[in-house]
């Protein structure tokens, strides 16, 4: 058995975050310490445990057998210490100095930002919000290294251990300027006629909806592709252009002087999540944070039931918007 009386337990934290990022450069980032002091630790973890654990394969770091054998008991070591640790030092809100990094597009920044900074005011005054974007495949990764606090959206796949909890359902809707041609004939034929502009945050010409017109043996023209929405309602109103968004932005594109429509195929409703790393668990601060734009989701859904009572509980995941 080991004897941990000299025993440095900063070297589990280097472990910890070596497997989750797998560079050297991006552990040291995480621990806040340079480069150098991580090569330096990583080199007394191969001492002590007389094995390589972490080998360059790839541009990657990648673990030995041993490592993958450590893995779960360390993970679970750190997550105890962490919960410990949290319940005699609790996250108070209302006194603390804190930044989040949320991953988020336009669209879910637009929804969970009015009722998450309202409850801010009151309930964490010195709380500092800063939303960046991403690039859909990168969330994984981004998630994993700890670089963002949460991500919201759609993801598929993510770490088989991230957390991950469910904010709101969302259904496609059309939009297009007031007399538009296509309103006077909502076929699936004049739909995929039409010319298309894209919200992507894939930075391609291909969303979800078009997999379901080319189930029904149609195509159509995505025309315009942008990485965000503040200069599509413009371009709608001046153009033949249509779009399909989120129903919920879609309503917010009637002060513009567009109109929404029902899509004339069928699509699938998705949902909106929001994954955050597996030491998220055991840490009070992602937990309020989690439980924060949670209830800001509850209040997205509930505002919408109330502005529309007709609105299908059934119609309960994201890709572009499409």
């Amino acid at each position: 058995m080991m004897d941990l009386r000299g025993f440095d337990l900063n070297l589990l934290l280097a472990f910890e975050a070596l497997a989750e990022t797998r560079s050297v450069s991006q552990a040291a980032r995480r621990l806040g310490i340079r480069q150098p002091a991580m090569s330096a630790a990583l080199a007394r973890l191969r001492r002590l445990t007389d094995d390589r654990l972490f080998e360059r394969s790839g541009g990657r770091m990648e673990p030995t057998s041993r490592a993958v054998a450590l893995m779960p008991g360390i993970a679970a070591g750190l997550a105890q210490l962490r919960l410990t640790l949290a319940e005699q030092v609790a996250f108070d809100p209302a006194s603390a100095v804190h930044t989040f990094t949320l991953a988020s597009t336009d669209y879910t920044t637009a929804l969970v930002l009015p009722p998450l900074a309202a409850w801010l005011k009151d309930h964490g005054p010195r709380i500092d919000l800063r939303f960046t974007s991403y690039d859909k495949q990168d969330v994984p990764e981004l998630v994993a290294r700890g670089e963002v606090d949460l991500a919201i959206g759609v993801f598929d796949p993510l770490p088989p251990d991230a957390v991950r909890t469910r904010l709101w359902s969302e259904r496609f809707v059309g939009v297009a300027r007031q007399g538009h041609p296509v309103l006077r004939d909502l076929s699936a034929e004049a739909f995929a006629a039409a010319d298309h502009a894209l919200i992507s945050v894939r930075k391609d010409a291909r969303g979800r909806i078009d997999q379901d017109l080319e189930a029904l043996g149609l195509r159509r023209r995505v025309a315009v592709v942008l990485p965000h929405m503040l200069a599509l309602p413009p371009a709608l109103l001046a153009s033949d252009l249509i779009a399909t968004l989120p129903a919920r932005i879609g309503a917010s594109f009637h002060q513009h002087g567009l109109e929404t429509f029902e899509l004339p195929i069928v699509t699938q409703p998705w949902e909106v999540e929001m994954p955050s790393r597996p030491s998220a668990r055991t840490d009070q601060a992602n937990r309020w944070l989690r439980q924060a734009v949670g209830r800001a989701a509850r209040e997205i859904e509930g505002s919408d039931e109330r502005s529309n009572p007709a609105t299908c509980p059934e119609a309960r995941q994201e890709g572009g918007w499409h």
